[in-house]
């Protein structure tokens, strides 16, 4: 039993020292990627980390002092694409630059994102990356006095300090609300998301810019809060289908919401898009599967991620490279759920 054991054991720095022929010291210094090593005992040192598997105790090496390599990232959840794309994004690049990914779901508590963040900086992680937080004003704040490198996706910040990736949240409302008017619509309905976020009240601004720029009414009605969950779709479009003058098309503030409108519109007896017409906004890659096929405003949200984790990287890197914002441009999306009003 003991040899299987020694077999099976992990393979531990002293290891790497010992096969690689050189001090203990030497092995940490070259797997915290310092400077001074001579290439051939640098080679020496890898070669045998290689051969042995070793892994480094990331907790280890924080504590005393060095890099843990690994990025946290905070998400309200797990359970939509649009999250799920980000992440993916995130992972891809950071791969490339040799970091791990460590990942918490707080699904919106105050109190869990509070003491995530709290623990995320407490030397775990190198940096932090936000998911449309919550409550960023509450701890941003601390993380810029710790002088902790984080970057926040699809968040407003009312400062210059934070570097933040969004999306053209505005621009892409309005271009979908145009793309409706523009196939002869005069009575869209909107839904919008939880409009304690920026995104959330940029998308309803452009959809009121463009009913005004192309002299359109805005009834009060026609605009329902909803909260970018496919249940509160599902219960927005059902308001706006009660109306004694119904909309010939929904704008729903991400394609979550506009599954639960295309449901209740079914459940109405009614077809899309020949009875009524509807667009999303996100482009999540249940979009180009649902039936019909959803006409929805593309966010490149894999390639938030990756441009995030890029930033990210450079602020552990560069700690005196200034906060800076990318904002990444929407497009329209024409499937099969909109058509001309009848």
């Amino acid at each position: 039993m003991a040899k299987d054991e020694k077999k099976y054991s992990i393979p531990t720095i002293v290891d790497v020292a010992r096969e690689s022929g050189v001090s203990y010291s030497t092995v940490s210094r070259v797997l915290n990627g310092y400077e001074f090593v001579r290439t051939s005992t640098r080679e020496k040192v890898l070669h045998a980390a290689e051969k042995l598997g070793y892994v480094p105790n990331r907790q280890a090496r924080s504590l005393a002092g060095g890099r843990s390599n690994v990025i946290g990232i905070l998400v309200p959840g797990l359970d939509n694409g649009y999250i799920g794309e980000i992440v993916r994004g995130i992972d891809e690049d950071l791969a490339k630059s040799n970091y791990d990914l460590m990942l918490y779901t707080t699904h919106r508590h105050e109190g869990k994102e509070s003491r995530y963040v709290t623990s995320i900086t407490n030397g775990l992680t190198d940096g932090l990356i936000l998911v449309v937080p919550l409550i960023p004003t509450a701890y941003v704040e601390a993380l810029r006095q710790r002088n902790f490198p984080y970057v926040l996706i699809d968040q407003s910040d009312m400062s210059d300090k934070s570097s933040i990736v969004d999306a053209t949240n505005w621009q892409g409302a309005y271009d979908g609300t145009r793309y409706l008017i523009q196939l002869g619509h005069r009575r869209i309905g909107f839904i919008t998301g939880l409009l304690d976020l920026a995104s959330a009240v940029d998308r309803l601004e452009g959809y009121k810019a463009a009913l005004s720029d192309h002299d359109l009414p805005l009834q009060p009605e026609w605009v329902v809060e909803a909260d970018f969950w496919q249940a509160g779709g599902y219960q927005a479009a059902q308001a706006l289908l009660a109306l004694p003058q119904r909309p010939t098309a929904i704008f729903a503030s991400n394609d979550l919401s506009a599954f639960g409108a295309m449901e209740a519109i079914r459940d109405c007896g009614l077809r899309i898009p020949e009875d009524l017409s509807i667009i999303g906004f996100d482009d999540i890659p249940q979009a180009a599967i649902a039936y019909p096929k959803l006409t929805t405003i593309r966010q490149p949200l894999a390639q938030m991620g990756r441009v995030a984790a890029q930033m990210l990287v450079e602020h552990i890197e560069n700690p005196d490279r200034p906060a800076r914002r990318v904002t990444l441009a929407t497009q329209v999306v024409i499937r099969d759920s909109c058509q001309p009003p009848r």
